[in-house]
This record gives structure tokens, C-alpha cells and sequence, in this order.
């Protein structure tokens, strides 16, 4: 399965052990026996946290331990926290959260791009050129404070199940979450058998599931399909994340 995939750059590692890590931050030399465990040598594991430093999202502390102190990258670990969480709050049939660009204002590509990040983040979606909304029961929506932006609640006219089916992909998510609860059944029991040889595919893996949950809509349940596998997927992950983190427990204990 491993060989299918596209290999990992020293970086993506890297930051994904920290990213798994909490707080985020571990000694160097654990960080680089770790990249050891995709092929990656010690002098390019070490080589990129020098870079990564340089570049801001890492800092070492002069004791041998390096940590990320990147605001966006500390934000993706809270959006990967809360995405495992699944928190919402109750909806009330239908209030819906709409966010309008304002019109009119000069903005660089990069800037565009960087609100467009922002309000999918936070789970929005875009009916139309610069109109994203959502069924408002998420705090992670209400809170963006963005001054290109305008906010409205408002009750749309139609059928709200046909509107969320318009503006999410729901099938195509349901299906690639129900391929990554086969991939983790496939790895559960070596795991739970203590296999270190599936560490390395097991990293993919929950970088996969966890990438995907934060894209999960978090919409109401009665806007979703009958046999959504958002709760199960995580279920399934919870078990599987216990399951990995000891294993790989159990390597760190004995690599420092």
C-alpha cells in the first residue's frame, strides 16, 4: 500500500509528528529517528528543522528540543483538535450563516487566497462568487473577523437539504470517509499486536483521516444522508489513534 503513495518530504514528517504531539514540541533526536521510519536520512531530517526554523515554524530551545511557534500552524492543530470533536450547536431548522465579500476593493491574489482558506476552514461553503454560507450551528463560523467580509443571517427559500447537497460534495465525502475506515480495519489488529513493521503506513494513514475530518461540513443531522459516516469515522478513529500511539509509544520510549 505504502509503495502507491507518493513519498513524504522530510518536512511533512516533521511537522506532522509535532502537529500529533501535545503541546507540539520533542526532542531533535526523537524527531529524527522518527523520519527515520520513512527512509528519511538524519542529515535531511535535520537539515529541514533547520529550514523550518529559518522559515519561522519551528524554534529549538537549546536544550535539543524543537517545538512549532508558526501562528498558522498552531491554528491547524486547534482546527485538528476540534475536528475530532465534532462540537455544534443546536440549529433551529433554519437559520442560515452568510458571509458576502465586499465588493470593490483592490486585493492580491495571495490575500484572496487567504480569505477564501479562512472561510472554507471554518466550514463554509460558496453558493456563488463571493456568498458562502452554512446552517448557523457552529461557533467556529461566527467568530472569523474578517473586514472583506459582511455578515447576514438569513433563511433561504427551497428545500435547505437540496441547498447543503449543492453546496458540499456529501457523497464524495461519505465514500472517501468509508475507504479510510477500511484502511484503518486493515491496520487495527497489527497494531493491537504491537506490529512496528505498519508504523510507517499507519502515519499515512492518520494523516489522511485527519486531513479529511477537517473538511467534514459539520452540518445538522437532519441535512444529512441517512448513513453519514462522520461519527463513525471517528469512532473508528479514536480506537485506531489508541491503538497507533501506543505502538509508537513504546518505539519513542526505547529511541530517547
Amino acid at each position: 500500500m505504502m509503495a502507491a503513495r507518493k513519498a513524504l518530504t522530510a518536512r511533512s514528517v516533521l511537522l506532522s509528528v509535532l502537529l500529533g504531539t501535545d503541546p507540539p514540541r520533542l526532542p531533535v533526536q526523537l524527531l529524527v529517528r522518527t523520519a527515520a521510519l520513512f527512509g528519511i536520512p538524519e542529515g535531511t531530517a535535520r537539515t529541514a528543522l533547520s529550514r523550518m526554523a529559518v522559515a519561522g515554524e519551528v524554534a529549538g530551545d537549546g536544550d535539543g528540543w524543537y517545538g512549532i511557534t508558526a501562528d498558522h500552524l498552531l491554528a491547524r492543530q486547534a482546527r485538528q483538535t476540534a475536528s475530532r470533536r465534532a462540537r455544534t450547536d443546536a440549529w433551529d431548522g433554519r437559520t442560515w450563516l452568510e458571509a458576502v465579500v465586499v465588493a470593490g476593493r483592490r486585493r492580491s491574489a495571495a490575500d484572496r487566497a487567504t480569505l477564501r482558506a479562512t472561510l472554507a476552514a471554518a466550514r463554509l461553503s460558496e453558493l456563488r462568487e463571493g456568498v458562502w454560507l452554512r446552517p448557523d450551528n457552529l461557533e467556529e463560523a461566527r467568530s472569523i473577523e474578517a473586514e472583506e467580509v459582511r455578515w447576514f443571517r438569513s433563511a433561504p427559500v427551497g428545500d435547505p437539504k437540496e441547498l447543503a447537497r449543492r453546496l458540499w460534495d456529501l457523497d464524495g465525502w461519505a465514500h472517501r470517509a468509508r475507504g479510510l475506515q477500511s484502511s484503518m480495519a486493515a491496520l487495527l489488529d497489527p497494531l493491537v499486536a504491537g506490529d512496528r513493521q505498519v508504523l510507517a503506513e499507519g502515519f499515512v494513514v492518520s494523516a489522511d483521516v485527519l486531513r479529511h475530518l477537517q473538511s467534514d461540513p459539520l452540518l445538522p443531522r437532519v441535512l444529512l444522508p441517512p448513513d453519514w459516516p462522520g461519527g463513525a469515522l471517528r469512532d473508528g478513529y479514536d480506537r485506531y489513534d489508541d491503538a497507533y500511539r501506543s505502538v509508537l509509544g513504546r518505539w519513542f520510549g526505547e529511541h530517547g
